[in-house]
């Protein structure tokens, strides 16, 4: 079916569909270390295995790669992420890397997932 003419809602659950991995509702605070702006202090709104959304006082510029400290159910996180999206005082990072601190974030991801889904 043309994009176009598929219903509103249809469209919304494509773009859903269309992420990588689930997001999942997670409320706790992170520091971001940015070399522009310093040391931050927020409190993150979603998590997913590929990111992590938070809301910040502060302006942090897009590209820009920071470092994040956060604590999730399986022990503490330090990952290096971009800033992708921003969104008034939300911002959106995609994680960077390391394969020990992934194993971390993929399961708090499914005892969320567990948690959320009823």
């Amino acid at each position: 079916m043309d994009p176009e003419k598929q219903p509103a809602a249809s469209r919304v659950h494509d773009i859903v569909d269309a992420r990588r991995h689930a997001r999942f509702k997670l409320e706790v605070n992170i520091g971001v270390h940015s070399r522009t702006c310093g040391m931050l202090q927020g409190q993150t709104v979603d998590l997913s295995e590929s990111g992590i959304s938070a809301l910040l006082r502060l302006e942090v510029p897009l590209g820009e790669v920071v470092k994040l400290d956060f604590e999730l159910p399986f022990g503490p996180v330090t990952i290096h992420a971009v800033v992708r999206q921003r969104s008034a005082f939300r911002y959106g990072f995609q994680f960077l890397e390391s394969n020990a601190v992934n194993e971390v974030i993929r399961s708090t991801c499914r005892q969320l997932a567990v948690e959320q889904s009823g």
